[in-house]
């Protein structure tokens, strides 16, 4: 049995066991639902083979070739990915635009037996649903902003705040990237922009909107990646709250944080060269000197000082509203940065503060 499903929204999907993209390895690596898996009907090259006979040649022709190597690529998934899947397994299944390729897989696994769903309009009435969400609404939660200076911890104290049971969107996680010049995670490439909002519209999904939501105060880009106008709007008017701590411990926590790019000079240096202008050369070149020399400590206190800092203090002049409350940490050991997530957590949510044996909140996924 075929069951047309016209979106992809979480009470929709709790009726599903898998969610199956049958497009191409190339359309799926740009963007897809999350938790789909990808059991392409055409790889990358027959797609183009079958799109070329149908510019070049005749539709018929493309349309016998296609559906041989579309048998044969369904074939292969029974006897792989399905082969173990029960009798009551339930997918729901989708493609570019609802069309052939979804059509020929999903009527070919309710053959089988199992009760499939089938997206109608594919892929494009997912996306419509993540731009309408993520461009056009206004977020249906009330977002708190945990804001500071560099190096005071607020992406560890924003995850101890997940595991005591506050509900966060860590944006950083979810756009590989550690927000900053530096941010770069070694190994990763950020998601293209697609993915990442349509990684974020799952986390907020999962939210329970009658609860605050808590979120470091970012910038409006992430990296390569851009926060999407909803959220950001949001952000414009969001209460926050102020993590202050000494600049020595600051620096000392970043050398820790970025311990990737500290090991490797070669990594490091290009970063110092595309810091602002308005730096000398003479201190350019004392901060390549530092990191070539391995003195990243040295050099995390200098750049804070020089350059984080007076950056972090020309923005709050900008920001029309003050925090609401300000955090003070003298270390930020696990000790220290549990005890303030439970000060946030009793200020958010005063009827609904966690005790340390609180249920722990699903954590952010590792992306």
């Amino acid at each position: 049995m075929i069951e047309e499903v016209t979106a992809l929204t979480p009470k929709i999907l709790a009726r599903y066991d898998e969610i199956i993209d049958v497009r191409s390895p190339a359309e799926f690596a740009e963007d897809h639902a999350p938790g789909a898996v990808n059991l392409p009907v055409l790889n990358n090259e027959q797609r183009v083979e079958v799109g070329t006979l149908y510019v070049q040649k005749s539709k018929f022709l493309a349309s016998r070739i296609g559906a041989a190597i579309v048998s044969r690529n369904i074939a292969d998934h029974l006897e792989g990915h399905l082969a173990d899947k029960p009798g009551g397994y339930a997918p729901l299944i989708y493609c570019w635009r609802g069309g052939n390729r979804s059509g020929a897989m999903a009527t070919i696994l309710s053959r089988v037996g199992w009760r499939v769903g089938l997206l109608s309009g594919g892929y494009k009435t997912y996306r419509k649903r993540v731009t309408t969400c993520l461009y056009g609404a206004a977020l249906p939660f009330q977002l708190v902003l945990l804001t500071g200076a560099t190096g005071v911890g607020k992406t560890a104290l924003l995850r101890r705040l997940a595991q005591i049971g506050i509900q966060i969107i860590d944006l950083e996680a979810l756009a590989a990237h550690r927000g900053s010049l530096f941010g770069g995670l070694a190994g990763r490439a950020q998601p293209s922009q697609k993915l990442f909002e349509s990684r974020l519209l799952a986390e907020i999904d999962r939210l329970d909107p009658g609860r605050p939501v808590v979120m470091e105060a970012e910038s409006s880009r992430i990296g390569q990646l851009m926060t999407p106008p909803a959220l950001w709007q949001a952000m414009q008017t969001a209460p926050r709250l102020e993590l202050e701590a000494p600049v020595a411990v600051r620096a000392a926590r970043l050398c820790d944080d970025y311990r990737d790019l500290a090991a490797d000079p070669s990594l490091l240096t290009p970063l110092i060269d595309r810091l602002p202008r308005h730096h000398s050369h003479a201190k350019l070149q004392y901060w390549r000197d530092l990191a070539r020399q391995g003195q990243t400590l040295e050099l995390a206190l200098d750049l804070m000082q020089a350059h984080y800092d007076p950056a972090y203090r020309r923005s709050e002049t900008l920001n029309p509203s003050r925090p609401s409350e300000t955090f003070h940490l003298d270390a930020l050991d696990a000790a220290s940065l549990h005890q303030v997530a439970m000060s946030v957590a009793a200020r958010i949510e005063p009827l609904q503060a966690p005790s340390p044996s609180a249920v722990r909140a699903k954590p952010p996924p590792d992306l």
